[in-house]
């Protein structure tokens, strides 16, 4: 008897003990594509949450604790998403998620997160369902400041009226898809074409040919990934030397190899982080500057897009609970929506009751690859 009730002590000490631990903790989920099309961007916003980790734990952390990142790849697939969220939410016991770029994944598994009153930090584009954007939060700019730089950049800077809409079947691109032929008439140009492919496809050569027979000057893609590289290959392979191909948001990597195929043929959409020189001084500059300096001295000439919003959606994290006072899902959501306007090193932010999407001002600029050189295109 003496042996059991002793077995039970030490067990009710030990678990005693790792409660005491949890409670030392703030743990931060985040559902991520290490693997997959998404790995590259992924990859970043996982490095870029983990500096903002380090940056906020060197300060004393959250209300007292150390942020502990909990990490899970979903390989880019939503079912693998449900499973990580699953195991994060019931066996690590996360108390919010700041997730990466596979929209899919997030989406399908909002509605458990959602149950469990976990708010949700996005790299993506928020939920559908008006019950789950209640709880969740987005870094990401809106799909229609992509296309409104790169028509108006048509319409100011080209003699081009026409052009083909190419997209993967992600959430993402199938909203900026819709999007862009509705834009396209507002800004005076015509989509001759629509036309979509599977991020493994290894030729789009039959899209990008029916583009060019309808007259498309330029291909406006919606999509990330190797599939941009793909298509600036097959540009050239038909020897269409006069055609445009401009890409969405996306990685250093994916827009050299486009670029050394296609030279200033090649134009993508690019913040301020991306190409710094064009950052104009003031707040927002300094704010890029202190992050690159962070990243840079850990990760070198790496690409700092998706790292600067992942730094970003952690330190408006630590912002909200330093506003709530408290760790608990229902506060941090609620003083999330109602943080003052604040200066990331992506963009600015602004959340609101209404508005979930914290970039509200078009951060973007045309780039080009120039003399191995990221640039804005004055």
């Amino acid at each position: 008897m003496d042996r059991r009730l002793g077995a039970l002590a030490a067990a009710l000490l030990a678990f005693t003990s790792t409660s005491a631990l949890a409670q030392q903790v703030y743990k931060v989920g985040s559902s991520v594509g290490l693997t997959g099309y998404a790995a590259v961007n992924d990859r970043a916003w996982r490095d870029g949450l983990q500096l903002a980790a380090e940056a906020i734990n060197a300060k004393g952390g959250v209300l007292g604790r150390k942020i502990e990142l909990v990490v899970e790849d979903n390989r880019s697939e939503p079912q693998e998403a449900v499973v990580g969220y699953r195991k994060m939410m019931s066996n690590d016991q996360v108390q919010i998620f700041d997730s990466g770029c596979v929209s899919a994944g997030n989406f399908a598994a909002a509605g458990s997160v959602v149950r469990a009153q976990i708010p949700m930090m996005l790299c993506s584009i928020l939920p559908q369902r008006p019950e789950e954007q209640k709880w969740a939060f987005s870094v990401l700019p809106p799909p229609r400041f992509e296309i409104e730089a790169r028509y108006q950049h048509l319409k100011d800077k080209t003699d081009i009226r026409k052009v083909g809409i190419l997209h993967d079947p992600t959430p993402y691109a199938m909203l900026m898809k819709d999007l862009g032929s509705k834009i396209a008439k507002d800004m005076g140009l015509e989509v001759v074409a629509v036309e979509s492919y599977k991020q493994d496809d290894a030729d789009v050569s039959v899209q990008i040919g029916r583009m060019n027979a309808a007259g498309a000057g330029a291909i406006v893609k919606m999509g990330q990934g190797g599939s941009t590289v793909t298509t600036a290959k097959n540009i050239k392979a038909l020897g269409l030397d006069k055609m445009i191909l401009m890409a969405s948001l996306d990685d250093w990597a994916t827009f050299r190899q486009a670029g050394e195929v296609l030279g200033e043929r090649f134009l993508f959409v690019a913040p301020g982080v991306q190409i710094p020189d064009a950052i104009p001084a003031g707040s927002a500059k300094e704010a890029a500057e202190s992050f690159l300096k962070v990243w840079r001295a850990k990760h070198g000439d790496r690409d700092p897009n998706a790292g600067a919003r992942a730094w970003d959606s952690l330190m408006l994290i630590a912002a909200a609970a330093e506003k709530a006072k408290s760790l608990e899902g229902p506060a941090m959501r609620d003083a999330l929506e109602t943080l003052p306007s604040t200066q990331g090193a992506f963009a600015q932010f602004n959340f609101s009751p209404e508005q979930h999407v914290g970039i509200t001002k078009n951060p973007f600029e045309i780039g080009v690859l120039r003399d191995g050189k990221f640039v804005a295109l004055k």
